[in-house]
């Protein structure tokens, strides 16, 4: 599933390209996504100049003049550029054609992802109670430590709670616990401040790092340009179970945490 770093990817790509465009016309071939795309997409969005692309967690928020498309990639979905009128290939669900030449084409196989349209994409029900965003000052160790006490759910999926802080999925938490010395398994309630300052510290650096690295490839995310991310190849614990740990050769564990794979070593995470 694209995470934070690969959806902010994903609008670096495509923002350039769309700010400032005026979309000729939406072509939907297919509406069954997550949530049913709307009947009238066409009619709401052709003719509206693109304001600005934003990103909340992991949506994408295409904001025109007179509303907001809020696009999620799902678990298989990418937006990328391509030629206006280039032939669809099979799970290619949507264009928006631009005034431009491009379009920008929605492919989701999963068909996890959505569309939607808002005149209020902030007060959205899927947006309204998101935590905050994690490379931002109203997100650091002091609200992880105080949000924690009295909770006994293991850290790892605590810092994956989007209500806690959002976009910090399965691969950079993972990562992030590797690197603050962290037992994943560990009651989020019995963690010190001092940990959970250097946990904060490390999960900016890495989201950061992980962005600027274009995201990570897994099975087949793209960013907007069509180009892969490339932060796999630096990952320290996420999908290196029974492979030696890179700092002290360790065997690194694999078990389960909250339905997910989580991979930690025994030796430099406590």
């Amino acid at each position: 599933m694209p995470e934070l770093p690969e959806v902010e990817t994903t609008r670096r790509g495509i923002a350039p390209h769309l700010e400032g465009q005026r979309v000729s016309r939406v072509i939907v071939r297919d509406r069954r996504l997550r949530w049913p795309i709307p009947e009238d997409l066409d009619v709401r969005l052709s003719g509206q100049r693109i304001v600005a692309v934003e990103r909340r967690a992991k949506y994408l928020l295409i904001n025109a003049e007179a509303g907001t498309l809020i696009s999620h990639l799902g678990m298989s979905g990418n937006l990328r550029l391509v030629e206006a009128g280039l032939p669809a290939l099979k799970h290619e669900h949507v264009d928006i054609e631009l005034e431009s030449g491009l379009a920008l084409r929605y492919t989701d196989p999963r068909r996890f992802g959505a569309m939607l349209w808002s005149h209020d994409p902030h007060n959205h029900a899927l947006l309204l109670r998101l935590g905050p965003e994690p490379l931002t000052a109203l997100f650091d160790g002091e609200r992880l430590f105080e949000l924690s006490r009295g909770r006994s759910m293991a850290v790892k999926p605590f810092i994956m709670d989007n209500a806690v802080v959002v976009g910090v999925g399965n691969i950079y938490a993972t990562e992030a616990l590797f690197a603050a010395g962290i037992d994943p398994r560990r009651a989020a309630g019995g963690i010190s401040r001092g940990r959970y300052l250097k946990l904060a510290l490390e999960i900016k650096r890495i989201l950061a790092h992980a962005i600027e690295r274009g995201g990570t490839t897994l099975r087949d995310f793209i960013g907007g340009d069509g180009q892969p991310g490339y932060f796999q190849q630096e990952l320290f614990a996420y999908g290196r179970g029974a492979e030696p740990c890179k700092v002290c050769g360790t065997v690194l564990r694999e078990i389960k945490l909250g339905q997910r794979a989580s991979v930690y070593c025994p030796r430099c995470q406590t």
